[in-house]
């Protein structure tokens, strides 16, 4: 399904947006991508789709440091939750996206997600819920974490 979620960024990033689910379905089918991806894909955007910071109680923004759940931990995994730490503390990203990319993540019922599972995520939640997404930020997000590797 990661591959469906990055697809649509990489294919529609420009755009602004994707269409409609059922014309999405015939493009990602045409494209090769297995029914049953497509339909949790789909579902998972729906779902992101509804997510609005109206959702999310404004005293959010002024709380201190976030407990994960039980559930949360279990889904994301602990390099993955250091990132959105790091990331709300920099002003990467307000706590009610922080709180739109653990929903999202948690809705997907995985256990243990991987760092670059989280950066799909909070691109596609950011995405979602900005216009322009800073050249920056899109680069961080789409930058493998052992990238320094690399060099």
């Amino acid at each position: 399904m990661f591959d469906i979620l990055m697809y649509l960024f990489e294919s529609y990033f420009d755009v602004g947006s994707y269409p409609d689910s059922d014309k999405l379905s015939l493009k990602l089918s045409a494209a090769g991508f297995e029914e049953e991806d497509i339909h949790q894909a789909l579902a998972w955007l729906s779902g992101l789709k509804k997510m609005s910071a109206t959702d999310y109680p404004a005293t959010i923004n002024r709380s201190g440091a976030r407990c994960y759940a039980e559930l949360e931990i279990q889904r994301i995994s602990l390099e993955a939750r250091r990132f959105l730490t790091f990331w709300e503390q920099s002003g990467m990203v307000t706590p009610v996206e922080r709180e739109m990319i653990i929903d999202r993540a948690v809705a997907l019922g995985r256990e243990n997600l991987s760092l670059e599972k989280i950066k799909v995520i909070a691109l596609l939640v950011l995405w979602n819920q900005h216009e322009d997404l800073d050249p920056l930020i899109v680069e961080d997000l789409l930058t493998p974490a052992d990238s320094s590797l690399l060099h």
